[in-house]
């Protein structure tokens, strides 16, 4: 009788787990559906994210077969060759079996290579750079904050061209990028590795010292968007945080107006010893043009 109570007790706790899942996923918003479609993505915002997006899909469906066979084989194992009761010992062992050596060590490196070359494919076509960008920032992120810098395509090797703003550590910086229109990233530091990550447009940049790199990219949707840095790079790391407005060309030509009406024409490349507080009480030093 009382395991017939335990089993009752157990469908029962069952039972209610599955109601509470059923009404936990029906709780959930359409915005939070969505994401769960795509695998915890947020919603994408650049050209470059459906490419990424079909690809990091796509990687965890192969992830999930190879699992589902590994794990399958592992079961089918322990039922087939579990010992029995009345067997007089354990299952025949078998130390070695040429044919199962070769196959499981040709198999990985299949799946390896056709992921390699796919990987390859995706990183091609994702930083894809046409040499004609509507739109050029340099970015600089330096000790603790961003810097951008939007230059006049027309006079680009004129560092006085262009306007810029500068974050500080009590003062969110924003980028302004226009809709639809192709914007090249010039991104470096002056100090310390960090890392341009913007999740919506499914694209990160390592910002190397020394090694400045650029990549292409275009805004699709119009919307305020989080930007960060990925790499942890030091004490004051969290506050390496910008926002990003995709709006009208018309809006974002009415920013660097305000931009170059509070005198930020030129350049500021965000040098660390005006940034670089780690040890001290945060205080903001603007570089000025140069």
């Amino acid at each position: 009788m009382g395991l017939k109570d335990s089993g009752a007790r157990r469908g029962r706790l069952l039972a209610s787990a599955a109601v509470l899942g059923v009404f936990g996923l029906a709780g959930c918003s359409a915005e939070t559906s969505a994401q769960w479609s795509r695998l915890g993505l947020p919603e994408a915002a650049s050209d470059r994210a459906p490419v990424m997006g079909e690809f990091w899909i796509n990687m965890w469906i192969a992830a999930m077969a190879i699992g589902i066979l590994v794990w399958g084989l592992i079961g089918w194992t322990v039922i087939a060759y579990r010992r029995r009761a009345g067997d007089p010992q354990a299952p025949r062992q078998t130390r070695m079996n040429l044919p199962m050596e070769i196959l499981y060590t040709t198999v990985p490196f299949l799946i390896i290579g056709v992921i390699f070359y796919w990987t390859i494919r995706v990183q091609n076509e994702v930083q894809h750079d046409s040499g004609n960008s509507d739109v050029v920032v340099d970015v600089v992120g330096q000790k603790w904050s961003w810097t951008f810098n939007y230059k006049d395509t027309a006079r680009l090797d004129d560092p006085t061209a262009g306007v810029y703003d500068v974050g500080t550590m009590e003062q969110t910086p924003t980028l302004y990028l226009p809709v639809n229109k192709s914007v090249r990233f010039n991104v470096s530091s002056p100090d310390v590795i960090h890392s341009f990550w913007v999740p919506a447009f499914y694209f990160k940049r390592d910002v190397i010292p020394g090694q400045p790199s650029s990549f292409e990219l275009t805004p699709t949707k119009e919307g305020t968007y989080a930007g960060k840095c990925a790499e942890l790079c030091g004490t004051y790391h969290s506050l390496m945080i910008f926002d990003v407005k995709v709006v009208s060309e018309a809006e974002y030509e009415q920013h660097l107006q305000s931009l170059a009406d509070a005198g930020r024409t030129g350049s500021a490349m965000g040098h660390a010893d005006q940034h670089d507080i780690e040890g001290a009480d945060p205080e903001h030093k603007e570089e000025g043009p140069r």
